[in-house]
């Protein structure tokens, strides 16, 4: 998973060679790290915010932005999702010291890749597997499983007409997009990504993806 500044690099070179990507470098970040598509998803998916840095005054704006509450930790393209207590769930952000506790203990796990700054995302309580769902050119070729959920899919069926519009409009060439149904049983986003990047559930074959992306090729 290249980083955006990466695979900047990338494209320039490709440029040098008369060589110009499908996905080029603006819209791989756009696509690739949360503040370049959620301003235009902010309705779909739960409210956010984010540093510039690494530092705890930052970090403390951001929290007292968001305003008290729980929330969810992560940078700009990853979560700790599975150190969950330790290293992304933050019960009330109004708590400054036990909140910088988690961030310490995610930029710990992160490392040198903690990429952009710190986000804070409202808590959201979600009450089904996720769906990843994958599209080219505006368009939805395939809706499936979740790479970390390959067995499990919603009771309910997402229909991708209802969001179309909206990722449609950030005018990007091939992304993923991942929903969930919350509580109340309202469709949210989860996150954006560059399809690039994006895992394949080993329950889809590699070639029914491959055939369903060469389909946006086709129109």
């Amino acid at each position: 998973m290249l980083r955006s500044d990466q695979y900047a690099a990338f494209d320039r070179s490709l440029r040098q060679r008369g060589v110009t990507l499908r996905t080029d470098a603006e819209q791989y970040r756009r696509a690739h790290e949360l503040p370049g598509w959620y301003p235009a998803l902010a309705e779909m998916t739960p409210r956010s915010v984010w540093t510039t840095g690494k530092d705890r005054a930052a970090f403390d704006h951001a929290c007292q932005e968001l305003g008290r509450g729980a929330a969810v930790l992560r940078d700009y393209t990853k979560s700790m999702k599975h150190y969950w207590h330790e290293a992304a769930f933050i019960p009330d952000v109004a708590d400054a010291d036990a909140a910088w506790h988690v961030a310490n203990r995610f930029h710990e796990l992160r490392g040198d890749d903690l990429t952009g700054g710190f986000v804070l995302r409202r808590f959201e309580r979600f009450r089904s597997p996720e769906v990843r769902t994958w599209w080219v050119e505006g368009k939805c070729r395939l809706v499936g499983p979740h790479p970390d959920t390959p067995d499990e899919l919603p009771d309910v069926e997402f229909d991708p007409a209802a969001v179309e519009h909206a990722i449609a409009a950030l005018g990007l060439p091939f992304v993923t997009a991942d929903f969930v149904l919350r509580e109340d049983q309202v469709w949210r986003l989860v996150e954006l990504g560059d399809g690039q990047v994006s895992d394949r559930p080993r329950t889809i074959p590699p070639e029914e993806l491959i055939t369903a992306l060469r389909a946006g090729d086709r129109g």
